[in-house]
């Protein structure tokens, strides 16, 4: 069974639905590994001084950027905590746009959604909700120690999370010599048109995934294969890793709290066009103080059943 990447809760509104991340992709890239020709032991690169060539330990390792060539900037292990966003365990929904509008270069990473023990409901309803709206919610969430953006969406009967790129992570295309103008203003036949998409329609037909495999590494991996079968190599197995269930959580009055945040969102929207400034995004602490409560009372309950034990 697939091991959950992160525990936590979606946030919108006053609502707060207990999930588990799952990574939606499965990398096949094959890892090789560089080794000594004489006796197959493992090469492996060392730390070393470009200046000295002295192998350099871990402890006197620091990091830097370099600002410019040769020149760095040195941050400490503080600074670099400082800078690291709060690790939450919240996907904070800020706003909802229409799918349309996401351009394609902006989806990184997939994630399959699994709703937590005691919220099937509240996943539903959200997927319900997003899915007849036609809308995308747009979140922030903490992975590990980095915070990404990320977009949240039905996908059949499951929500996925797409982690999505950041504006200034993208490049733009105005510097390439991309022909401009449409066909007709670049030499393209009427005829030449018709051609290509005569071509076009015969070679139409429906997508299917399974029709498309790397073929180089499924011939590597027969020939991979091959030399196990006849004892060349063997095989490692991984540890097991024990996951820790938490114990369900009481069940949400959902229609109240959707009736709470529309009437808070109402009272945000008018309090900012009677003073003319504009609403700051909601944090939607209140979620984030329930789920504390939760875990608190969980601990407690941990506690008095080690101590009856």
């Amino acid at each position: 069974m697939a091991r959950a990447v992160w525990r936590g809760h979606i946030s919108f509104g006053l609502v707060s639905v207990p999930v588990s991340l799952y990574a939606a992709e499965n990398r096949t890239d094959l890892q090789l590994h560089m080794l000594d020709s004489r006796d197959h032991s493992r090469v492996r690169y060392e730390r070393v001084n470009e200046e000295t060539g002295q192998e350099v330990p871990w402890d006197v390792i620091v990091r830097g950027y370099e600002y410019s060539d040769g020149s760095y900037v040195v941050l400490s292990d503080e600074e670099l905590k400082r800078a690291a966003p709060e690790a939450t365990k919240t996907i904070d929904i800020e706003a909802f746009v229409a799918g349309e509008e996401i351009d394609p270069t902006f989806y990184d990473k997939p994630y399959f959604l699994e709703p937590g023990k005691g919220s099937k409901k509240g996943y539903v309803l959200l997927h319900h909700a997003l899915a007849e709206s036609k809308r995308v919610g747009i979140a922030r969430v903490v992975i590990r120690t980095r915070q990404y953006i990320a977009a949240l969406m039905p996908h059949n009967d499951v929500l996925m999370l797409i982690l999505l790129r950041y504006g200034q992570e993208l490049r733009s295309a105005a510097d390439l010599d991309i022909p401009k103008g449409g066909a007709k203003a670049n030499g393209v036949t009427a005829q030449e048109a018709k051609i290509a998409r005569s071509l076009i329609d015969s070679m139409t037909t429906k997508w299917d995934p399974k029709e498309y495999q790397d073929e180089y590494r499924d011939a590597l991996m027969k020939w991979i294969d091959k030399r196990v079968a006849a004892g060349e190599l063997t095989a490692g197995s991984e540890p097991k890793v024990e996951e820790d269930e938490d114990d369900a959580p009481a069940p949400l009055n959902f229609m109240e709290l959707l009736k709470k945040s529309v009437k808070t969102k109402g009272a945000t929207a008018t309090t900012s066009r009677s003073t003319g400034a504009r609403a700051a995004p909601s944090r939607m602490t209140p979620s984030r103080t329930t789920t504390k409560k939760t875990r608190g009372k969980t601990a407690k309950k941990s506690v008095a059943r080690r101590k009856a034990g």
